[in-house]
């Protein structure tokens, strides 16, 4: 351990470059689908901002608390994650968009031409009919979030809470007291991505052709991207995030040259805004991570953009990516095991985890994360149990063996080789 490890919660302490006594652990999208508690939440339907959908749901300060602090109650992550989704900058700052049920977002009028862009990038974040109210909203579901996890100067918001519920919020902030909150947007490519190709994409074929064809209209449609996605960010870390997250999601169609020249620059931008932000739950900046999918050969690029850790995806090896990022770009890291391994026995799965943090020794700092979103199939004690591994806390795995509404019950036999 080094000096210092303990004396912040363990990410923000990992994201610092400290070696904390506990492992933290976290999983992209553990705010979603495979809790029931979350499909029960959703099945109530919300509206926020004048919204429905997931966007309404994102945008109603008490649906989007309440999911934020589901799978922490549940789990003991070491952190939550704002429930949102990267199309909520784009809808408060006027731009018509909808989340499909099994397809993903959907952009009413697609950005092919410089016009388009002419018309899009004379808008700004909140400017949208219910730009307003959404921005508040944002703000009311951050602090109502870091008022129950406890963060320095909130009011504490567990009464009448379970005891199931309640355990996990203890385990969750162990001896420090609080557990962080990470915000997030989507990066300016995968947000650019969106808005010209109209749907999800496979190739990202019309995106790229905008950026080869009309370099100026790209650099424009880009930079705006940047200051609605950073200033998203940095209205979450202002309100009370202690760290956050930048998702660029389809990074990995470009060439790494092209990613260089014509979107790192954009990515950049997007972090020195977020960077700016002072959060009031430390005090200082937030540290923030910049994850994408199988963008490999562009770790040390995104590193060099300005984050302050990389998350690697579950294709990248992590040995070879902390290597990647050595030296003078030495930084901590973000990740990675494979989601598909969550449905694998315990007997595989659980010396993946024990593989996957010794991997993460070699790097600076190490937050355990999957290499990808949570499956929506998976049994959410498995997830609790992953945590329990990682922490290397046996009674928190009595807690995952005996399930949500079997606890209170012994701790496993065995402590984590239980079967």
């Amino acid at each position: 351990m080094r000096d210092g490890a303990d004396t912040l919660p363990p990410l923000l302490a990992a994201l610092g470059g400290a070696r904390p006594s506990r492992p933290p652990v976290w999983f992209m999208r553990q705010a979603g689908r495979s809790l029931p508690e979350y499909r029960a939440l959703r099945g109530r339907g919300a509206r926020g901002a004048g919204m429905t959908g997931m966007l309404g749901a994102c945008l109603d300060p008490a649906t989007a608390a309440e999911a934020t602090l589901q799978p922490v109650r549940r789990h003991g992550v070491d952190a939550a994650v704002l429930f949102s989704d990267i199309m909520v900058p784009l809808a408060l700052a006027g731009v018509g968009v909808r989340i499909e049920p099994g397809i993903g977002p959907i952009v009413d009028h697609p950005i092919r031409t410089p016009a388009d862009v002419a018309e899009l990038t004379a808008h700004a974040l909140g400017e949208a009919p219910a730009g307003p109210s959404g921005l508040a909203a944002i703000e009311e579901a951050v602090r109502a979030v870091v008022a129950e996890l406890g963060s320095p100067g909130a009011p504490g918001a567990t009464g009448g809470m379970p005891q199931r519920a309640l355990a996990g919020l203890a385990h969750s902030r162990g001896t420090w007291g609080w557990t962080p909150l990470i915000g997030f947007g989507g990066a300016p490519f995968t947000l650019a991505a969106y808005l010209v190709e109209g749907r999800p994409s496979r190739d990202h074929l019309a995106a790229r052709t905008l950026m080869h064809s009309d370099p100026a209209a790209w650099d424009a449609l880009l930079d705006w991207c940047a200051r609605i996605t950073g200033e998203f960010i940095a209205l979450q870390i202002r309100a009370g995030a202690s760290a956050a997250q930048l998702f660029d999601s389809w990074a990995g169609a470009l060439s790494p040259e092209d990613y260089r020249e014509r979107v790192a620059p954009h990515s950049a931008r997007a972090l020195e805004i977020a960077g700016r932000a002072v959060s009031p739950a430390t005090g200082g900046r937030a540290p923030l991570i910049h994850f994408g999918t199988g963008t490999a050969r562009i770790l040390a690029d995104m590193r060099a953009s300005g984050a302050d850790a990389v998350g690697v995806d579950d294709r990248t090896d992590l040995a070879w990516a902390i290597s990647e990022l050595g030296g003078e770009g030495a930084c901590p890291v973000q990740g990675n095991l494979d989601p598909a391994l969550l449905a694998a026995p315990w007997a595989v799965l659980g010396p993946a985890v024990d593989a996957c943090l010794e991997a993460g020794r070699a790097a600076p700092g190490h937050v355990l994360n999957l290499g990808h979103g949570v499956p929506p199939t998976t049994d959410p004690n498995v997830l609790t149990r992953v945590v329990a591994r990682a922490h290397g806390d046996g009674d928190w795995e009595g807690a995952a063996l005996a399930g949500w509404d079997g606890w209170p019950g012994p701790s496993a036999p065995g402590g984590s080789d239980a079967p």
